[in-house]
């Protein structure tokens, strides 16, 4: 250690610099004359391309833009691609604004709860997962035969969907009236 700093003090007098020379002196410029650079400025062209997933598509208002689907809620489909391909179930909820659906006993997840309360134990539960309504396609029970929608305009002028294959009409009267007491029920039961 000794050798090593009687060595740089030597070649700091050999070369006749010291520690206090350079402080408080301004360096000499590299360039005697100040070179003129001429600058042009350019619009920038780079466009960045966001994914599907970092931005929802947003109206003006800030709320999200909903999707229209083609499965309305208490529809039967079945499930065309995924881990629960052929199965078949009902529809009972709707996310429009990224365009998915939950089907009862299909796209189960397993689910670990916490315990609430101090005496209560944790559990495992089974819960439905969203799929997205492309994935699904509407199925007839009496022919058992899943289908494309249509859409036409009966003679008294209510616009329905039927399935292409079958010809058999989605939106009857009397499935409007058993989802309104399903959905009354569900109201009922909630609220006490």
């Amino acid at each position: 250690m000794a050798m090593a700093m009687a060595a740089l003090q030597s070649s700091l007098t050999s070369l006749s610099l010291s520690s206090s020379s350079f402080l408080g002196q301004r360096l000499p410029p590299s360039f005697p004359h100040p070179v003129s650079v001429n600058l042009v400025e350019k619009p920038c062209l780079v466009v960045a391309k966001l994914k599907h997933w970092e931005r929802k598509k947003c109206k003006p208002n800030s709320l999200p833009v909903l999707h229209k689907m083609h499965v309305k809620l208490g529809d039967t489909v079945k499930v065309i691609s995924g881990r629960d391909k052929g199965k078949v179930g009902e529809i009972s909820k709707i996310f429009k604004h990224n365009s998915t659906v939950v089907v009862k006993e299909i796209n189960l997840k397993t689910k670990h709860v916490k315990s609430r309360e101090e005496g209560e134990p944790g559990q495992i539960i089974k819960i439905e997962a969203p799929i997205h309504s492309s994935n699904v396609m509407l199925y007839s029970k009496d022919q058992e035969v899943a289908s494309r929608v249509g859409h036409k305009v009966l003679d008294d002028g209510t616009r329905v969907r039927f399935l292409i294959k079958t010809g058999e009409i989605i939106d009857s009267a009397e499935n409007w009236n058993k989802l309104k007491e399903s959905k009354e029920k569900t109201e009922v039961a909630a609220a006490s």
